[in-house]
């Protein structure tokens, strides 16, 4: 805002450094503040701290995909992770970009709202192997998760799937060796 030289007031002029547009997203931002309060209009824009997610009663996996198993040791094999990384990014298949909506961090992104926070241990360690392999081949309805076992061989699910658990582990790769968990 320039204030006009001898005036008694400000003075808006062009070039200001609020637009009309940023001008009404304040003054909107503002008036849903009164409403609803700062924190709940933040998370509607998708700011703010994310809350845990409360754990959504899992479904049965289907008969075909029932004993499902990451093949031996890719859980920790840095050549199966590093190529779960290139699919996760969308280098390998451009068309999959699991980070659009799952994060760069397993955080999940404003677009993807709604995604699983692929951070939290306590909500991944509830997955069984087949459960999670399901998930990622034939998606999840009503949701915006989809499918992708038209886009990504077995393989390529399988290796997403261990670069994935990665984020639970701070990063680390960790066998996903639960025994609460019935296979």
């Amino acid at each position: 805002m320039a204030f006009g030289r001898g005036s008694t007031g400000a003075s808006l002029q062009t070039g200001s450094l609020m637009s009309g547009h940023s001008l009404a997203a304040a003054l909107l931002f503002v008036g849903m503040s009164l409403t609803l309060g700062a924190g709940e209009v933040l998370a509607i824009f998708g700011f703010g701290e994310s809350k845990e997610e409360e754990p959504v009663p899992l479904v049965p996996v289907p008969d075909e995909d029932k004993g499902k198993k990451m093949p031996s040791g890719w859980w920790t094999d840095p050549k199966m992770i590093e190529a779960g990384q290139a699919i996760y990014e969308g280098k390998t298949n451009p068309e999959v970009v699991c980070a659009e909506c799952h994060g760069s961090d397993g955080q999940p992104t404003r677009k993807g709202r709604g995604a699983r926070d692929l951070r939290n241990a306590k909500n991944m360690n509830r997955f069984t192997e087949e459960y999670w392999f399901w998930r990622i081949s034939e998606g999840v309805s009503k949701t915006k998760m989809q499918g992708w076992k038209n886009l990504l061989t077995e393989e390529q699910r399988w290796q997403v799937m261990a670069y994935e658990h990665t984020f639970s582990h701070g990063g680390k790769a960790e066998p996903h060796e639960h025994p609460e968990l019935k296979q």
